[in-house]
């Protein structure tokens, strides 16, 4: 299978989903804008929600380091090892492997876990990474 092929999934350390920015792939903003709750601005990649302001910083202006952190893995090894423990379909092939941080931590070093990172910044503004453009120690 070709990591192309699975959903991306946006990964970080909201506690509800309510926390969450909301993006034009999901279908919310333009019934949101209805009501004049949210208004996207799609060319400064700025969400307005609430008198609230969050901005994506684009991947050329990045402000932190290509670096997975230690916390970032052990987060993403355990959201991983939770999804095949619950049926995910696998992304390499086992050699005998049948723990599933095992098999996720193989999954991670191949660089085939469909997660994206958001490091969020003290100015309110969040950065977007994908495990292929990180440095995995």
């Amino acid at each position: 299978m070709k990591g192309d092929e699975h959903q991306k999934f946006d990964f970080d350390t909201a506690e509800s989903t309510e926390e969450l920015p909301l993006t034009e792939e999901n279908g919310n903003i333009n019934e949101m804008e209805k009501n004049n709750e949210i208004k996207f601005s799609s060319n400064a990649h700025v969400f307005y929600n609430n008198n609230q302001l969050q901005k994506k910083i684009l991947s050329d202006k990045r402000l932190t380091l290509p670096y997975l952190t230690k916390y970032e893995k052990a987060r993403i090894i355990g959201a991983r090892a939770l999804q095949l423990s619950m049926g995910a379909p696998l992304l390499v092939d086992l050699k005998g492997e049948t723990d599933s941080l095992e098999i996720a931590l193989k999954e991670l070093k191949q660089r085939v876990i469909p997660i994206v990172i958001r490091r969020y910044l003290p100015s309110g503004k969040y950065e977007d990474w994908e495990l292929d453009e990180l440095i995995i120690e």
